[in-house]
């Protein structure tokens, strides 16, 4: 790989804990690689529209609301200021036992107006969320999940991939590893899936990694 930064396109559900420890070694790798992670949205809920079954467990269909102040404040603020509340809802926000937390205090912690919590309860924002979900799903296909990522490969192309799925956040020279051997397979033509051990509880301490 060149010295040149590669741009890390990642689109992420804010409510999936495997997609935050995603997120996290990313941001890792910017610090061992010359990466920089851009952030979008995309949307379990759309994602699972019109299926017969309920694979998120979420019939009142609660996943909308972070995702939708997700999107308000990256339309309001920018994407830097929708990186700083999905760290913050993982984080700072994060109560016990709740896998998301309370979205009044991250937006709090993220130094973010606190009326932006009155998106997640409204539509205003849909075809955002819409828009850049199908974005995500038209690199991939609509059999993957969240995270995608795209990013120029070792060849020199872009190359876009669902996940890698992990349950450990690795830091240094390992999480280098990992994205150039993730680039590299990903690159390859051909290629559609790799699988590890079965899922293991997702990474959630914060201690080490920071946005």
């Amino acid at each position: 790989m060149t010295a040149e930064t590669t741009i890390a396109d990642f689109w992420f559900d804010p409510s999936c804990p495997y997609t935050w420890t995603t997120s996290r070694w990313l941001l890792e790798v910017a610090k061992v690689r010359p990466v920089e992670p851009r952030w979008h949205l995309m949307s379990l809920s759309v994602l699972n529209e019109g299926r017969d079954d309920d694979p998120e467990g979420d019939p009142e269909g609660y996943l909308w609301v972070p995702v939708r102040i997700c999107a308000a404040v990256r339309q309001q603020h920018g994407p830097e200021a929708m990186a700083r509340l999905y760290t913050a809802m993982w984080t700072t926000a994060r109560g016990d036992g709740d896998w998301l937390g309370d979205l009044h205090a991250a937006l709090a912690a993220a130094d973010l107006p606190a009326e932006l919590v009155e998106a997640g309860s409204s539509s205003a924002y849909d075809d955002v969320v819409r828009a850049s979900h199908a974005e995500a799903i038209g690199l991939v296909g609509e059999h993957v999940g969240t995270p995608i990522i795209a990013a120029t490969g070792v060849d020199g192309a872009r190359v876009a991939f669902f996940g890698p799925v992990i349950s450990r956040i690795p830091t240094g020279e390992p999480a280098g590893r990992l994205w150039d051997g993730t680039l590299l397979v990903a690159g390859i033509p051909g290629f559609h899936e790799l699988k590890g051990r079965p899922h293991a509880d997702p990474q959630l301490d914060p201690g080490r990694v920071r946005e």
